[in-house]
């Protein structure tokens, strides 16, 4: 079955600068569930830009395994690494990073 004949249940857009991060519920014919995480970075071209797409899946019987893989390194990070650094500077609403209509079909 192709991946475009999932039926997708939930979509959310995070848009970081040149790159914007899609979180994507699909469903499969057996009505099993899975998401599937997009990065998308827009490149400069000669006649206007391009963007480029890594897309990762993310089956149920990881999700607790990653979820928990995900929040120690990034709290390792925060709290070791980088201690000093206040992250919430880096929370700004999507507005702040121009508009774009960039969207998956």
């Amino acid at each position: 079955m192709e991946e475009r004949d999932r039926e997708e249940l939930f979509s959310k857009r995070i848009r970081a600068g040149k790159r914007t991060y899609f979180f994507d519920v699909k469903s499969t014919r057996s009505q099993d569930y899975y998401i599937t995480i997009t990065e998308s970075r827009r490149h400069q071209k000669e006649d206007g830009f391009v963007y480029e797409k890594h897309k990762m899946f993310l089956y149920k019987e990881d999700f607790d395994k990653f979820m928990d893989g995900l929040k120690e390194a990034v709290d390792h990070v925060k709290t070791e690494l980088m201690p000093d650094v206040d992250f919430t500077q880096f929370n700004r609403d999507e507005d702040e990073f121009g508009g774009t209509d960039l969207k998956w079909e």
